[in-house]
């Protein structure tokens, strides 16, 4: 079993108000690849962390082995999610593995 945690920010002209609804629809779409992606196990979503974090929002992911990643981040489902849900309005991506 191996986890795949992502944070992201915000890009900067994001609105404070269009916040909470961009991040309804990560935390839907995102949560909605368990059981489309092979391998995927779990998916969490953290819309708020603590005010000592350095990012904004989170990805928590279990995957049942380590190739099981390039899979998830290529699947077809989970690219159309990230180019449509996410990336158009973040930054400064983090990722670890483990």
């Amino acid at each position: 079993m191996v986890h795949h945690i992502v944070m992201w920010k915000f890009k900067p002209e994001i609105e404070e108000a269009k916040k909470p609804e961009l991040k309804a629809a990560m935390k839907e779409n995102l949560t909605s690849l368990v059981g489309k992606v092979p391998g995927l196990l779990s998916l969490e979503f953290v819309e708020a962390p603590l005010s000592s974090s350095t990012h904004d929002i989170a990805l928590v992911s279990t995957l049942e082995k380590a190739e099981d990643i390039a899979v998830y981040g290529s699947h077809p489902a989970h690219v159309a999610v990230a180019d449509t849900y996410v990336r158009p309005y973040v930054t400064e991506r983090a990722c670890l593995d483990y």
